[in-house]
């Protein structure tokens, strides 16, 4: 199930409860201000720079929040116009920068990868959040890239729940020099989020930012 949802912070109803807040107490502050002015001596009257100054901080005050409520009104606008735009990922297979995948129960993981060049050996290490070794696979030597797909079930026939799951592939040449080898995530978008000025995309149960796409498949 492909959803998009939004997690608009409490930024604006924080912006209302300073204001309300602020209203309150100035209230009180100009019940206590004609209160002393009505009952104060003709012959010494009170010195009402405290008070003027006080007054200017309200306004102050007052206009940050104002300034603070606007600013929040825009950035919520262009979140809303990014969330919009990327809700065109659902369903889409997507290639990331991360090395990290998701594994569903319905869906494996996958990861691309790409040698530096023609390799004699390749390796393909996973491991599971915890950083702990879960399966090693052998890759197609000769190749210098190739796709790999874990289904969770490991070499020794147990089967991993699903989860994040790091790939790590080493290669070597004829000569045994070592080989870079670059990998990256695939998988298909089923979530678009706005959270914290930022929108994420769930791709396989794994949440990644939009600034991480690589590829963008259909």
């Amino acid at each position: 199930m492909t959803t998009v949802s939004s997690t608009q912070n409490a930024a604006a109803a924080t912006a209302t409860g300073a204001s309300s807040k602020l209203n309150a107490d100035f209230d009180m502050f100009l019940k206590l201000l004609t209160t002393q002015m009505q009952n104060q001596d003709p012959l010494d009257p009170m010195d009402t720079s405290e008070y003027t100054q006080q007054l200017v901080q309200y306004s102050a005050v007052e206009q940050s929040i104002e300034q603070t409520s606007t600013l929040k009104s825009i950035l919520g606008s262009l979140g809303t116009q990014s969330l919009t735009q990327a809700s065109s990922l659902l369903g889409k297979i997507v290639e990331t920068d991360s090395s990290t995948a998701g594994l569903t129960d319905d869906v494996p993981a996958q990861w691309s990868w790409k040698a530096d060049r023609s390799a004699a050996t390749l390796t393909a290490t996973i491991t599971d959040s915890n950083g702990r070794v879960v399966d090693t696979r052998t890759v197609e030597a000769g190749a210098a890239t190739g796709v790999l797909q874990w289904d969770g079930l490991t070499s020794t026939g147990r089967q991993m729940g699903a989860g994040d799951y790091t790939i790590e592939v080493t290669a070597k040449d004829a000569s045994g020099t070592d080989v870079p080898v670059t990998a990256h995530a695939i998988g298909v978008v089923g979530d678009v989020q706005f959270e914290n000025g930022n929108v994420n995309l769930t791709v396989n149960g794994t949440k990644v930012p939009t600034t991480s796409l690589v590829r963008i498949a259909g």
